[in-house]
Formats: structure tokens, C-alpha cells, sequence
């Protein structure tokens, strides 16, 4: 038979079954034994509580009757000595108040009648105690069972038990606290044969002791009941407080034990996800921990070691990158220098050739006119050869920022002019220059200053629609001068516009070159700028096709 594979359990699953087996469980056992040890203590005290009280109540009655005995035999003693003209009946009046909550005090001749007050005192709930005369008559003396109720309980106030005093034929003397159902319960679990002058526990309830005092002078019995109401204060209402007090450590446990866990288990996940990171590529995944009280040495110092290890992977693996997009670019620079140089070179190189090699022919005779035409294109392709091989050594210098610039306080004008002058052909084009007369001399290196204006007239020259103006336009805003060569062509999108400041980057297609050049004009220009402290801007949109701004600082002291 092949046993199922049981699950690896995660952290928060192990936690909870830790958690029930170490914390939830113990508490229960605790509670469960406090709970019958509270239950064993309180009970054993309510029994010893029933027969102090039972102790107590009989002693009052006991107390009662001897106190009342005593002052009613001095009053019988004292009638045997009064004159027989005496008003017995006024003197017995005048004794009532000896007695605390005395109804009456008279005499009765006969037995039978001290019988039948006797009964009619239990049917009235009233108790009669007496004492025989020597004469052969009675002096009794009746109480209210209230009255009689107030003293024997008085130290009971606050006690809640049924406390029941009976004569010896069961009949109510005194209670406190009387519901007849529980009464007769009682009264049913009373024995027949009863023990005297000691407390007697009897009953099936554990928990609600009933107590009984009987005593055979008079012949009284003494009965305490605690009532299931005494049970549940007593047992239940601990019982709920034991389990609540359970319920709150576990609760406080729990919530504690949660809070640490919870960030525990964060932290984890953090430090879990950092390597899933590393191994998938992401070398840049930083630990960020939840730091708080919870949080354990361990777990930052791992974090902080995972950190400087990922730092240091991360800046290993951005310098190999870098070194590849430099080793990649430095090959498409080869590339590309190649390639610019095949097709930019050749041309003048042929046309240099071809008219030489004319100039050199004895066999035929060439007029002054063709030899001045054939030097000045010879001229021209020298010029243009020069200026390519200038920017191509200008190219190391910009990307290494080691390009030199020499500035001085420089005319504008004059600068502009001369450029225009170099531009080896307008191809049909205007070209406009707007500047005026005072126009404040600039700080700016000239010899390059005229480079960059000859590539952006001859950018300008290329890409302008056919015989279309080409304007510059100069002017100062915050202190700086500003020169802007307008061009007239298509609209160039937003997301081109910086790539023409890349190196070998031309608008038209590689493979057809509609137009000639080398791509490197506005990477060269740019370079230019900013080693004079400038800067360049580039715009298109429908109202000047295509804009270049050059922003330059302006010579102070001009």
C-alpha cells in the first residue's frame, strides 16, 4: 500500500500548530484544574459558612429565650412579693417595655388556657414563653415573630440564605429570606431523626450545603438553606470569571504571539523574496524589513549581509553592462565609421583623383578656365575631406569631455558671416541672417563657434524644402544670447528630436541615404555647445518645420 506524500507545512501553518499544542492547550488544563480546585474551595466554604451561621442563629435563640426567661421569672418573683391590694395588672403593663417587642404580659389561671394562648399564638403567628407561679398560675409573655425575626437576623443582613427556625412540629417559628417552593424542597430532604445541640449537613445537592441545628430546650430546630442563587455567585460566577481571565491570558497570548509572528513571518517573506529576486536576474532588489520591537537580530543581520552582497553583485553586474553597451557601441562606431567612411570619403577622394589626374594629362591641352574649375572642385572635396577628418577627432574628445575651448569676448556677426561663407553649397537656398548692429559680443571660442554654425546652415541646407528660406534669428532673454537656425521641412516627432544628438543619426533611411552626410553634425554641435558653457535646444512644429536654438553667455564688459 503506497502512503500518500505528506505536505511540507509553510511557517504560518507550523506556527499555528506550535501555537495550539504550546499555548492553547496548556491554558485549558490550567483552567479546567483551577476551576475545580476554586470549585472544591468554594464549596467546602459554603458548608463551613451554613453551619456558622446555623451556630450562630441557635445561639441567638438560645440568647433570646434565656434573656426573656430571666427578666420574666424577676417579674414573677417580684408579684409574689406585691401588697394584695396592689393592681397586679397595672404593674404587669408597666413591665411590658422590659421586653423587647413584647405584645403582652398577663397571668392565666389554668393550664388549659395557657394551652389554648399557646396555640393561638402559633395560629397568629405570635410566640408565647411563660413561667409557673407558686400560686399555681401562669405568667406568659407574647412576642411578634417580627420582632423576634429583626434580632435573631440582625447580624444577617446581608446574607442571602433561607434561614428557617422550627418548633417541634415543624410549624414556622421565625424565617428570613421564606420562598415556599424551596421550603418544601427543603422540608423534604429534612430527616426524621435528627441529631441534637450540633450542625448536621444533609441533602444531595453538593454544591447547596443545607444545614440543621436541633435543640431539645426548647425543643427548636435551626435550619439553613443556600439557595442555588448563593451556588451561582459563589461557584458559577467564579467559574465564568476563572474561564474569562483563561480566555483573556489566551487572547492576550495570542495577540502578542500573532504580532511577533506576523512580522516574523513578513520579515521571512522579504528575505524570501530577495532571493527568489537574485535568481531571477534582479540584482537591484533591495530587503527592506519591517524593523520594529518584534524584529530579531538575526533576521536584520541577515538582511543587511543579503543587501551588501545584492549591492555588490548589482554594481558588478551594471559595470559588466555598461562595458557591453560601451564594447556594443564602440562596434557600432566601427561599423558605422566604416561605413561613413566608404560613402563619405570616397566621393571626394574620387573627385580629387579624377580632376588630378585630368591636370596631369600631356596628351591633351586644357584651357586656363577648365584648370581654375577643376582646382577649386579639387579645393572643395580637400575642404570637405578636412572638415569630416576634424569631426571625426573631435568625436574622442566629447565623449571623453577632454574637448578644449578657448572663450573669449567674440562678434556674433561676424561669426555668422563667416560661416555662411564656409558652407560649401546653398543648393538654391536664402539664406537670412538677422542680427542687429549693437548686438552685444558673446563668450565663445570663434574657430568653433564657426563649426558648429557651418553644420547647422549645412543641416539646414539638406533637409529644407527646395529653394525655401533658411533664417537665423538672434536675440537676448535672461541675460544670455540666443541664436535660433529655422528651416523649413516636415515636421519631425517629439521622440526623434534627442536622438539627432546621437552619433551617426540621420532622419532618412540608412540603407537608400536621400541624403548625404556623416550623422555626426548635432552630436559634434551639441559637444561644441556645451564645452563653451552653452546649450542647445531642438524644436519642430508646422509654423518653423525645424528649429536649432543655441543659448550662449554673453561677455561682460562688452
Amino acid at each position: 500500500m503506497k502512503f500518500p506524500k505528506l505536505r511540507r507545512l509553510k511557517i504560518v501553518e507550523q506556527m499555528a500548530i506550535v501555537f495550539f499544542f504550546s499555548v492553547l492547550i496548556p491554558l485549558s488544563i490550567c483552567g479546567f484544574i483551577i476551576n475545580n480546585i476554586n470549585q472544591q474551595s468554594v464549596r467546602s466554604q459554603l458548608r463551613e459558612t451554613a453551619v456558622l451561621i446555623a451556630n450562630m442563629v441557635s445561639d441567638e435563640v438560645d440568647f433570646f429565650i434565656d434573656q426573656n426567661v430571666v427578666t420574666l421569672n424577676q417579674v414573677a418573683y417580684t408579684l409574689e412579693y406585691l401588697s394584695p391590694y396592689y393592681n397586679r395588672n397595672e404593674f404587669l403593663k408597666s413591665m411590658v417595655k422590659k421586653f423587647a417587642g413584647c405584645e403582652d404580659l398577663s397571668i392565666v389561671r389554668y393550664r388549659s388556657e395557657l394551652d389554648e394562648l399557646i396555640k393561638e399564638s402559633k395560629n397568629n403567628k405570635r410566640a408565647t414563653i411563660y413561667t409557673p407561679l407558686k400560686n399555681g398560675e401562669y405568667l406568659t409573655v407574647t412576642y411578634d415573630i417580627g420582632q423576634i425575626e429583626s434580632r435573631l437576623f440582625k447580624s444577617l443582613e446581608n446574607d442571602t440564605r433561607q434561614i428557617y427556625v422550627l418548633t417541634s412540629d415543624n410549624k414556622i417559628l421565625a424565617s428570613r429570606n421564606l420562598t415556599d417552593d424551596v421550603f418544601k424542597e427543603t422540608m423534604e430532604l429534612l430527616p426524621k431523626y435528627r441529631k441534637f445541640d450540633e450542625p448536621v449537613i444533609f441533602g444531595d445537592i453538593k454544591n447547596q450545603p443545607l444545614v440543621y441545628v436541633t435543640k431539645q430546650d426548647p425543643k427548636l430546630t435551626v435550619i439553613v438553606n443556600t439557595t442555588a442563587g448563593i451556588t451561582k455567585r459563589a461557584i458559577f460566577d467564579n467559574r465564568f470569571k476563572i474561564v474569562l481571565s483563561v480566555l483573556a491570558a489566551a487572547a492576550t497570548i495570542l495577540i502578542f504571539s500573532t504580532l511577533y509572528l506576523y512580522h516574523l513571518y513578513i520579515n521571512i517573506r522579504q528575505l524570501f523574496k530577495g532571493i527568489m529576486a537574485i535568481s531571477k536576474g534582479n540584482y537591484n532588489r533591495q530587503i527592506r524589513l519591517l524593523k520594529n520591537a518584534f524584529t530579531p537580530y538575526e533576521i536584520v543581520f541577515l538582511s543587511k549581509e543579503f543587501n551588501t552582497m545584492a549591492f555588490a553583485i548589482h554594481k558588478s553586474y551594471k559595470l559588466l553592462k555598461k562595458n557591453n553597451i560601451e564594447l556594443k557601441e564602440l562596434n557600432e562606431f566601427r561599423s558605422n565609421l566604416i561605413d561613413t567612411v566608404s560613402h563619405e570619403l570616397r566621393t571626394p577622394l574620387t573627385s580629387i583623383q579624377g580632376y588630378t589626374s585630368r591636370l596631369l594629362r600631356r596628351d591633351i591641352e586644357i584651357d586656363e578656365d577648365t584648370k581654375q574649375k577643376s582646382l577649386k572642385i579639387i579645393k572643395e572635396q580637400s575642404e570637405k575631406l578636412q572638415r569630416l577628418i576634424e569631426d571625426l577627432l573631435t568625436i574622442p574628445d566629447i565623449e571623453n569631455m577632454r574637448l578644449k575651448t578657448v572663450n573669449e569676448p567674440t562678434v556674433l556677426a561676424d561669426v555668422l558671416e563667416r560661416s555662411e561663407m564656409l558652407l560649401r553649397k546653398k543648393d538654391g537656398h536664402e539664406i537670412r541672417i538677422n542680427i542687429a548692429e549693437d548686438f552685444p559680443k558673446i563668450l565663445a571660442d570663434k574657430g568653433r563657434l564657426e563649426q558648429v554654425f557651418v553644420n547647422l546652415l549645412e543641416n539646414a541646407v539638406k533637409y529644407s524644402y527646395p529653394e525655401s528660406m533658411i533664417t537665423v534669428e538672434t536675440s537676448i532673454e535672461n541675460n544670455r544670447a540666443v541664436i535660433s537656425v529655422q528651416n523649413q521641412c516636415d515636421v519631425i516627432p517629439k521622440d526623434k528630436l534627442q536622438r539627432l544628438f546621437g552619433k551617426f543619426i540621420r532622419l532618412d533611411d540608412n540603407t537608400t541615404r536621400t541624403t548625404r552626410g556623416t550623422g555626426l553634425g548635432l552630436f559634434i554641435v551639441k559637444g561644441l555647445i556645451e564645452a563653451m558653457n552653452g546649450e542647445i535646444k531642438l524644436t519642430s512644429d508646422s509654423n518653423c518645420g525645424f528649429c536649432a536654438k543655441v543659448i550662449l553667455e554673453l561677455a561682460h564688459g562688452n
